[in-house]
């Protein structure tokens, strides 16, 4: 029996959906606890006019909620962590990212993370600096020599290799050109989530695959196979990623005060800690 047929349950039960999929969940009201980075120098006076509701879509290692309720991740530990070091104080509420986008809209909740810009949403809302940027990774079986020395996606596929994708997902415009190719399109093969991916790669039905580098990272270390599946070296960076604020909830005082803490700690070890601390 294929390794896909024992592990697909258990990779389904372990699912972390991307923050923009459209479910039909609301938002819960249940109080988390967090415990940021420290990126002050001194603790900050809490500014009694910056009551801040960050509002959170379980997508792990981004942020999510543990079993006893704490509200982790990285972009969780980095924003807050900005945040209260300019003085705010924040408070969390859990829902799906269509529910929680409404509700900032509406102005009962005043804060998004991993949120990427567009026309339509600067209507609604504000948005701080870039905090860091999206990008995907090819991973591929352990101990593949050959597979491991190519140097482009074009490059992996010429020699006959099929790469997994998430049917849906936005991988930026090089992906988007070889999907566009008729001759090309046949080395990708759809899945209805990541995790399948995984278990479609060890069966040996497809030769790699597209993940978000910090999930699929993550998803490698929970489910300890770090040994079997690697990242290939091949990136692509595809765009961004923005805290997205209510306008009603914050004054563009606050968000310049935001802005130039980020950009403090972006340009501090505290920063290149974090990411080390999501990437393996």
């Amino acid at each position: 029996m294929k390794i896909s047929y024992l592990l697909v349950i258990f990779f389904i039960s372990a699912c972390t959906p991307q923050p923009e999929k459209v479910t039909d969940d609301t938002a819960s009201t249940e109080t988390f606890q967090t415990d940021p980075i420290e990126v002050a120098e001194q603790p900050a006076i809490v500014d009694d006019e910056c009551n801040l509701v960050l509002g959170f879509d379980a997508w792990e290692p981004y942020q999510y909620a543990d079993v006893g309720g704490r509200v982790a991740g990285l972009d969780i530990e980095l924003i807050t962590g900005v945040a209260e070091a300019i003085g705010c104080n924040i408070t969390y509420q859990q829902g799906t990212w269509v529910d929680l986008l409404s509700l900032l809209k509406q102005g009962n909740i005043d804060m998004l993370l991993g949120a990427s810009k567009t026309d339509a949403r600067e209507q609604f809302a504000f948005f701080s600096d870039a905090y860091r940027m999206e990008e995907f990774s090819l991973y591929i079986r352990s101990g593949e020599e050959k597979r491991a020395a190519y140097k482009t996606l074009s490059e992996f596929i010429e020699s006959g290799s099929r790469i997994g994708v998430v049917s849906d997902y936005l991988y930026g415009e090089e992906v988007a050109a070889l999907l566009d190719d008729p001759e090309k399109s046949q080395f990708f093969k759809n899945a209805i989530m990541g995790e399948l991916n995984i278990a479609r790669l060890l069966d040996q039905d497809i030769d790699g695959f597209l993940e978000d580098s910090f999930v699929g990272a993550s998803m490698l270390r929970r489910k300890a196979l770090s040994d079997l599946i690697v990242a290939q070296g091949i990136t692509i960076q595809t765009g961004n990623i923005y805290v997205m604020f209510s306008q009603q909830g914050i004054t563009q005082d606050q968000l310049a005060k935001f802005n130039a803490q980020l950009q403090k700690v972006k340009q501090s070890q505290i920063y290149e800690d974090l990411l080390k601390k999501y990437s393996y």
